[in-house]
């Protein structure tokens, strides 16, 4: 769920669940198969993917959009009640570890579990469980000395769904010169990528600051007070994170995701300014009236204080820059017997996935990775533009 603060708008007052869930499914698809080709990691200032690189940015298989049960894809079994600590969360759970451990090897998987009660399970304590998924530079991994110089893009999304007592199902939610250069070039090097999903950020009950984002609320305090060793760039894993990206409800068609916060506008305008490139270049599906990402020109005095709550507040109540990917107003099926799979909008879906992965590639300055050999090719016959197309 997630609710507007500083707005009164009641319906927007609870959101998510498996839409949101689905989308950032296939949008970890999407960005798994762009890290998976980032083994240089070979970082530098923040640079616009070439027009070459973005006409290859990888893509899913169509088989992982596949919404039929017993399918084998990666968002059918995502398509299912996911209630905290119940059977259904389960086998989600072993399903994202399968998928990982099966097909992407070279991250890191951790699980940090926590538990608590609810204002609608009396003294049981329910269990919440946040998985991370990590790729550092391969000099670093498995080394505690180094993990603490990394500084980390975070993208992340909610897997639970909604608690319904009388059994609705809710789907669609979400020299000293020369040493200070090499320590400084060390430094730009050091980047990663977590995909972090949280467990628990729905209301049982109704929302409130204690009903409500248990797993992102028990994460950024278990990282705030998991130190790194004093040797390290970053004090703790809270600081090692350059950006919290949280994707939420993308699964409905024509969306608008407002830039909800001053402090990483600049960002939000890289993500739609690769929108507009992919839409020119004819590589997205869908033909919007506008553009996913319409606020690109938005003047500093249109910024207020207000903003959805959502498993973000935890992290930027510490000091962590978040970029919220979640359209105003919420998808009109959102919380209903229709948020479902058969709802999803399949063509945005897919959409999203390329943007969002083009975003990583351009984040982790893989221009002259992704497909390095064909964009060479292309200049040299001149069928292909370098230029930092800057639309």
């Amino acid at each position: 769920m997630a609710r507007h603060k500083g707005f009164d708008t009641p319906n927007h007052q609870r959101h998510r669940s498996s839409r949101t869930t689905s989308l950032s499914r296939r949008l970890l698809s999407a960005f798994l198969l762009t890290t998976t080709i980032t083994t240089p990691f070979g970082i530098h200032a923040y640079t616009p993917l070439s027009t070459c690189s973005l006409q290859h940015i990888p893509s899913a298989p169509p088989s992982d959009f596949d919404i039929h049960p017993g399918s084998n894809s990666l968002l059918a079994p995502i398509l299912i009640p996911r209630v905290p600590g119940t059977e259904g969360s389960r086998l989600v759970q072993e399903h994202f570890v399968d998928f990982f451990t099966s097909q992407l090897p070279g991250w890191t998987l951790e699980w940090q579990n926590s538990t608590s009660t609810t204002p609608v399970t009396g003294s049981q304590q329910i269990p919440f469980a946040n998985l991370i998924l990590r790729r550092d530079p391969p000099w670093v991994t498995g080394d505690a000395k180094k993990e603490g110089n990394v500084k980390r893009l975070t993208l992340a999304a909610h897997y639970d769904s909604l608690y319904r007592p009388e059994g609705r199902r809710e789907m669609v939610e979400s020299g000293l010169e020369d040493e200070e250069e090499e320590e400084e070039e060390e430094e730009e090097q050091m980047k990663g990528v977590q995909i972090v999903l949280f467990d628990g950020e729905e209301a049982w009950e109704r929302w409130t600051n204690t009903d409500s984002t248990y797993g992102s609320r028990a994460l950024a305090e278990a990282w705030e007070s998991s130190p790194y060793e004093a040797s390290s760039t970053h004090s703790n894993r809270l600081e090692s994170i350059s950006l919290l990206v949280l994707l939420d409800l993308l699964g409905a068609p024509n969306p608008r995701i407002p830039s909800y916060f001053w402090d990483t506008h600049g960002t939000y305008g890289n993500l739609a300014k690769i929108e507009d490139r992919l839409r020119n270049l004819g590589l997205l599906e869908t033909v919007p009236a506008s553009p996913f990402l319409p606020d690109r020109k938005k003047p500093y005095n249109r910024f207020t204080r207000g903003y959805i709550q959502d498993d973000h507040v935890p992290f930027m109540e510490r000091g962590v820059k978040v970029l919220h990917v979640i359209p105003t107003p919420f998808p009109p099926v959102w919380h209903t017997m229709l948020d479902d799979g058969n709802h999803l909008d399949l063509p945005t879906v897919r959409d999203w996935a390329k943007i969002m992965t083009a975003f990583v590639a351009e984040w982790m300055d893989l221009d002259g990775v992704l497909a390095q050999e064909s964009c060479d090719v292309e200049e040299e016959r001149g069928g292909g533009s370098m230029e930092k197309d800057e639309l």
